[in-house]
């Protein structure tokens, strides 16, 4: 176990390192001079030169890539080129909106598509199963910027029931935060619900397929009692991994739904960031979301071994 477990985080290291490398080398090519941006299109050379200067830009790549990281490793993330102020202080308050944002939404995802999934596996060619299965696939056809609009026209322009867009922030209190994140984290939610449904379905169906459990049928156990007993456990593993994916896409892939909502998270963060070229800003909030994901698979794996016992037979050899 202690071998898997240093393999995996050895795993998670190296990429973690190649994601900050490629991630300094793009922003590095890209067209465009932060200092040029900062001070405009008439700033004077020299200005620009001594602007240049107090940014590090005008260090060596290699020195600017290792001093970047060091920052990362420490904490300290650098200043904002655009908001003049500490990048750690602007990814600490966005992610106050964009983290409860991802949990909201997998919670919903969840809770509606695992039993979705479960009900129409043991519906298996009824009309609730084909039920299921297209609204499902309407799910996942649906786009969630679009679905979000309609959401805002029905619940709050024209029922008033919630803020058509912003957040009310945690000193307001719970509640009125929830209310501000719950028609986003419906957007979100319904996409990855629809996907998670038909995995959930697979993987069922798949699993009442198996020889133990055919058996299990053949000496008198009912379908609902295999579905119980067998079906529903084994067949979380793959409905797990979907879950991990889910999770990091709903945290770093949430920019058009804050947009759409205008919420202060990552997402309008990272947003705002690339189109005022605040390459300090993209190139952290980028890293993180990428060691986010690298985290939150990590934390899969380990949950498969919990999941199946005859992954932890295998690991222990």
């Amino acid at each position: 176990m202690s071998q898997l477990l240093a393999k995996r985080l050895a795993a998670l290291v190296a990429t973690l390192f190649a994601t900050s490398l490629i991630v300094f080398l793009v922003m590095a090519v890209l067209p465009g001079d932060p200092a040029q941006i900062i001070l405009g299109i008439g700033a004077q050379e020299d200005t620009l030169a001594a602007l240049r200067h107090e940014l590090g830009l005008d260090r060596p790549l290699i020195e600017q890539y290792f001093l970047w990281v060091s920052g990362l490793l420490t904490g300290d993330l650098g200043e904002s080129y655009t908001y003049s102020r500490p990048v750690s202080e602007l990814i600490g308050q966005r992610v106050l909106v964009s983290l409860p944002l991802a949990i909201f939404a997998i919670i919903l995802s969840t809770a509606i598509a695992i039993p979705a999934g479960v009900f129409a596996a043991a519906k298996h060619n009824k009309v609730a199963d084909v039920g299921v299965s297209a609204l499902a696939q309407i799910g996942i056809a649906i786009p969630n910027f679009w679905f979000a609009m309609l959401l805002i026209l029905f619940f709050a322009v024209t029922l008033g029931w919630f803020p058509a867009g912003g957040f009310a922030g945690w000193d307001d209190g719970v509640l009125p935060a929830l209310r501000s994140l719950l028609l986003p984290a419906v957007a979100l939610a319904l996409p990855q619900a629809a996907i998670l449904t038909r995995v959930t379905r697979s993987a069922v169906l798949e699993v009442l397929g198996e020889d133990h459990v055919r058996t299990a049928r053949a000496k008198g156990l009912t379908r609902g009692a295999a579905l119980r007993r067998h079906a529903v456990r084994n067949a979380l593993i793959p409905v797990v991994t979907i879950m991990g994916l889910q999770f990091s896409f709903l945290l770093a892939g949430t920019i058009v739904i804050e947009n759409v909502f205008y919420l202060p998270g990552l997402g309008r963060l990272l947003f705002q960031a690339i189109a005022q070229r605040d390459l300090i800003v993209v190139q952290s909030l980028v890293v993180l979301l990428a060691g986010a994901v690298v985290i939150v698979n990590f934390i899969v794996d380990l949950a498969y071994l919990v999941i199946d016992p005859r992954l932890r037979k295998a690991v222990h050899g």
